[in-house]
């Protein structure tokens, strides 16, 4: 903290900041804060930070996705190395679950199809090479990590979104692929650009193929959510090009720009696969997390006013605009991975934009972790920067959470941003946010709740009265008689037994006697529909 520029002209900014910087302050006393510091200044400050304890300790909304990405390609997060034994792979996973549970999260976004390869068994594609160390070979011992996986998720009552690259079809081209590899039997349909092999978006038989392998997975396991990353046409790289001519004079669809035909390309896919999952389960949820950037306002009126050296729309081909519009995906996860103080692509700015082109559509923004005390903009260094983020994000209306890549660095913990998390932002449990346009009803309320007190610890029991529920939300209402009494969120409790088959009966155990207060259970279902 002593390296740390601030103003002190406004107190609640350094009551902020002290905030933000909480695993500092639980190493150091505050006379050893305050030797720092000029005493005068500083040593009010802190009583006043003390004093006003609704502005020190963060109050986190009833509802707020919080999700974090478990990337598998070339093993960023899972598994740590690739070919372990069945029991470690699941040994992992589960401690990477129960970390993230226990800083407050509580939704997983993970990459199953990295390279047209699979994470899962009911699968026309190959066994990836992430997982077992060669393409095409299944787990030793056999296991589904998949339907393991979404298990997991459901005893800890987290959303699990699996994670597609729809168009990445080889990360390298030096590793060796298995012999029903894609690539090989539909050589085709590939475009070479740089040294991966890419889908050829302008295939009507390439949409077909991939809006087949995602229903695979949607059939066949019990998954909230399809997600895509920013992976659609390639980035822009210097020295190569994207020879699509033959596609383009072959299926033109009426257009005679070859910008605007790859655009309608990718816009064809994202609406074809909106499409089936209504029809197929129209309570699995579709989200894409774009580049940070659609368009910078130099090259339209209606962007952001960045200065980004390459967009969604311009490079990437992907409309995200058109798509929140019309409807085509539920929620929206913009990789806004740029400080508060970066003179050409500004958080702030960023986020705002998007707050007013999210078309009403769920808006969770991504988080940057991974820049932190890395990145060459100096911003990141300071650890403050992620609390000023969620700050920001919780001004507006249309945010309704957000996603932190990845799994590893909040892992890591550098300059303590996970503990900020747990500690200030995520104190308090959350519910996940209702879509209105998922099918649902609010579940019927739990029946015969009892409180019974253990010592230092409140028993709750109560019993299920609905068979679509999917967990319960358990609330300390307080003191009987108490003023200003305040709802506090303890935690969520799934439905199920192991995470398959439902409960009857249900039990929380809170590690503090409060004798007096009142509480309630909810039941909600599937879509975070809450009974009264």
């Amino acid at each position: 903290m002593q390296h740390l520029h601030f103003d002190l002209k406004f107190p609640v900014d350094f009551c902020l900041l002290m905030r933000d910087n909480i695993t500092y302050l639980q190493q150091k006393n505050v006379r050893q804060i305050i030797r720092q510091f000029d005493k005068a200044t500083v040593k009010p400050l802190i009583f006043f930070c003390l004093l006003a304890h609704p502005v020190f300790a963060q109050n986190s909304p009833k509802r707020e996705f919080r999700g974090v990405w478990i990337a598998t390609v070339a093993n960023i997060d899972f598994p740590s190395q690739h070919g372990l034994k069945r029991k470690q792979q699941k040994a992992e996973f589960r401690k990477l679950l129960d970390f993230h549970r226990g800083n407050g999260f509580n939704a997983v976004v993970v990459q199953v199809r990295p390279a047209a390869d699979a994470f899962y068994a009911n699968s026309r594609e190959p066994w990836s090479y992430w997982l077992t160390g060669t393409q095409g070979q299944p787990p030793r011992p056999f296991y589904d990590p998949l339907a393991y996986m979404v298990r997991e998720c459901r005893k800890r009552n987290l959303e699990f979104h699996a994670w597609f690259n729809p168009y990445r079809a080889v990360f390298d081209t030096a590793k060796t692929l298995a012999a029903n590899h894609i690539t090989k039997t539909q050589p085709a349909w590939f475009l070479k650009y740089g040294n991966q092999r890419l889908f050829n978006p302008g295939l009507p038989a390439v949409r077909d193929y991939v809006t087949q392998v995602i229903l695979d997975v949607v059939r066949h396991y019990d998954i909230d959510a399809v997600h895509f990353d920013d992976y659609f046409y390639p980035y822009t790289l210097a020295n190569d090009t994207l020879r699509d001519d033959i596609t383009f004079a072959q299926y033109p669809n009426g257009f005679g720009n070859k910008d605007d035909w790859r655009r309608h390309n990718v816009s064809l896919l994202v609406k074809k696969l909106h499409d089936s999952l209504r029809a197929v389960k129209p309570w699995v949820k579709f989200g894409i997390s774009p580049f940070g950037v659609w368009r910078n306002r130099s090259a339209d009126s209606t962007g952001s006013d960045t200065q980004a050296g390459q967009t969604t729309y311009d490079n990437l081909y992907a409309d995200v605009r058109l798509w929140l519009r019309e409807g085509w995906i539920d929620y929206v996860v913009p990789q806004i991975y740029f400080s508060t103080r970066h003179p050409k692509v500004n958080y702030a700015k960023l986020l705002d934009w998007w707050t007013r082109n999210s078309y009403g559509r769920h808006l969770y923004v991504g988080q940057g972790p991974y820049k932190i005390a890395r990145d060459r903009d100096s911003t990141w260094f300071l650890p403050g920067q992620t609390g000023e983020q969620i700050r920001l994000n919780r001004t507006y209306a249309q945010v309704h959470g957000s996603v932190f890549f990845s799994s590893r660095s909040l892992v890591a913990n550098p300059l303590g941003v996970t503990d900020t998390l747990r500690d200030a932002y995520y104190r308090s449990a959350a519910l996940i946010p209702t879509l209105e346009t998922m099918p649902g009803n609010a579940p019927k309320p739990p029946a015969r709740m009892r409180v019974r007190y253990r010592g230092e610890k409140t028993v709750l029991r109560w019993k299920s009265g609905d068979a679509n529920v999917r967990y319960f939300a358990v609330y300390r209402l307080g003191q009987k008689n108490e003023k200003n009494e305040k709802t506090e969120l303890l935690a969520t409790v799934p439905a199920t037994r192991n995470g398959r088959k439902p409960r009857k009966r249900h039990k929380y155990t809170h590690a503090s006697a409060c004798t007096g207060c009142r509480y309630a259970v909810t039941a909600l279902d599937r879509t975070h529909r809450e009974s009264r």
